[in-house]
């Protein structure tokens, strides 16, 4: 059984189309690359996902572990198990990091009070559990909250965007290690631009999506040697055969 399945997907924001008939399933305990160069509509499909009401579906539909969620706000999609680390999550000041997991917590008795343990494993001390959520974080330090923030939700469908963005390479290890252990019998989406977290994170499929649509799907890796020696280029080529086909 599919634990996502999306179906001639068509989204608009402001007017304008930002994905068009986009089909994609992923299957329970599997978790899918999506690659794309930057405007390609890749962070618009995780909004739309999750159910940000700027995303308009104009046509199409999401469901969600049989489960027709299309038009179901945010915090419905969230209760049906749905988590999700942000490219550019924003900073709150007021709100420290301790007490979004505190929060989460409260929902998940596995974790509860131990927060400081959780924040170990991501290669936080203790006493940054006692910072304003993302204020002041540099990148990595803000890849490595949104992970912490997921292994406490510990949510069945996962949405990471680029998650390697902005850590180094002393900390992506560590990333991709506690990802793989989030994923561990659940399901998922990985957006990444470069690839490099694909060195630590076990995926099953890759998808590239170009103008807002899936131009073609392949093995994860070979597909990333293409892009990288042919450039997207390479997967607009798969996408015109699509079409003449």
């Amino acid at each position: 059984m599919n634990m996502l399945e999306i179906e001639d997907l068509t989204v608009v924001v402001d007017g304008k189309k930002v994905l068009c008939d986009v089909n994609l399933e992923v299957p329970k305990g599997e978790t899918h690359v999506l690659f794309g160069p930057n405007g390609s509509g890749k962070s618009s499909l995780v909004f739309t996902i999750l159910g940000y009401p700027n995303y308009k579906i104009v046509s199409g539909s999401i469901r969600l572990n049989g489960e027709d969620i299309t038009n179901l706000p945010i915090d419905e999609r969230v209760k049906r198990g749905i988590g999700a680390s942000f490219q550019h999550p924003p900073a709150i000041r007021g709100v420290k990091l301790k007490d979004v997991l505190q929060s989460l917590s409260k929902k998940n008795s596995e974790i509860a009070g131990k927060e400081k343990t959780l924040a170990k494993r991501v290669n936080f001390s203790a006493s940054f559990l006692d910072r304003d959520l993302n204020c002041g974080f540099s990148g990595g330090e803000i890849k490595r909250s949104e992970i912490l923030q997921l292994l406490a939700q510990k949510p069945e469908f996962i949405l990471l965007d680029e998650p390697d963005s902005g850590v180094d390479v002393e900390n992506l290890e560590i990333v991709g290690n506690v990802i793989n252990e989030i994923l561990e019998g659940r399901s998922g989406i990985l957006i990444t631009h470069l690839g490099y977290i694909l060195r630590y994170v076990r995926t099953i499929k890759a998808h590239v999506l170009i103008e807002g649509t899936i131009a073609c799907s392949g093995e994860p890796i070979e597909t990333l040697d293409h892009i990288l020696k042919e450039g997207y280029w390479w997967c607009s080529q798969c996408r015109s055969l699509t079409r003449k086909l």
